[in-house]
């Protein structure tokens, strides 16, 4: 049969089997970005590698994105499950909410191992209103008196926390940390024993240390997990899109950097970005 008649048949433009589909000009310039984002942040799906593009300086939507993404090959991280919260019979919430930056923080510890096979131990604290990261001090033994010395760094530097979440970890309800914090002002908030979901913000941040981190990195030494976890905090802080703020950074840099005319993602890393390209 003719292509006339077919086409007349199906009711379809005969333009359909004339025209042969164009892709965008930048295809291929935005498929290489995305491959190289996504080989250099392997645990990042297609909605973070979106937002990083966007502060390269591609207008690019999500559904391209994806689509590049699984046509590709890339891998598409499994949706986490939804959660529901924590409730008493009164309809009150157990756990405080956080209302702005410093009005609740929260800290918990987070092991690991050199190469060598010792332990080391991370004490993460991040503000749960503004999702920052504070600090990371990284040692061998972490102790009442070492959380005392990170916290009054901290609030020196920033003011102290209407209130401070924890787990019930010796460090933590130490008398001499519980006194301390009493006669500073901040009020202790400690989770239920084995509940450590109550303690939701820090656990996810835990996690996304470990599993961007930890899990991917040797660590021959202590000075060398200090300085590569000290350079993924500013990371985290100024650079890594948060899903929980727009895909956003939680503390981004003032300073934008400079956009380059070519459009490529690859040429628009910021400085510590691509100092830590060069460390791995």
């Amino acid at each position: 049969m003719s292509e006339r008649r077919l086409c007349r048949v199906l009711g379809q433009y005969r333009s359909t089997q004339r025209k042969a589909p164009r892709g965008a000009d930048d295809e291929a310039a935005l498929t290489e970005d995305i491959i190289a984002l996504a080989r250099q942040y392997g645990r990042y799906g297609y909605r973070r590698v979106t937002a990083l593009l966007r502060d390269a300086g591609w207008h690019v939507n999500r559904k391209r994105v994806e689509r590049i993404w699984r046509r590709e090959g890339l891998k598409v991280p499994q949706r986490q499950p939804k959660r529901g919260r924590l409730w008493l019979n009164d309809g009150s919430c157990i756990r405080l909410r956080p209302e702005y930056p410093g009005h609740v923080w929260s800290y918990d510890f987070v092991e690991g191992r050199t190469h060598d096979g010792r332990k080391y131990r991370i004490l993460s604290i991040i503000d749960e209103a503004s999702r920052e990261c504070l600090a990371l001090p990284v040692a061998r033994k972490l102790r009442s008196d070492d959380v005392l010395a990170a916290l009054s760094e901290l609030f020196v530097t920033r003011g102290p926390p209407a209130h401070i979440r924890s787990d019930n970890g010796p460090e933590f309800i130490a008398t001499a940390v519980q006194q301390w914090l009493a006669q500073i002002g901040v009020k202790t908030l400690y989770i239920t024993p084995g509940s450590p979901w109550e303690n939701g913000y820090c656990e996810s941040f835990n996690g996304s240390l470990r599993d961007e981190l930890l899990n991917g990195e040797i660590f021959y030494s202590l000075a060398e997990a200090r300085i590569l976890i000290e350079a993924w905090r500013r990371h985290y802080n100024t650079v890594r899109p948060h899903s929980s703020l727009g895909y956003r950074p939680p503390a981004p840099e003032a300073v934008p950097s400079p956009v380059s005319p070519s459009g490529s993602a690859s040429l628009h890393l910021r400085p510590t970005l691509a100092m830590e390209a060069s460390m791995h």
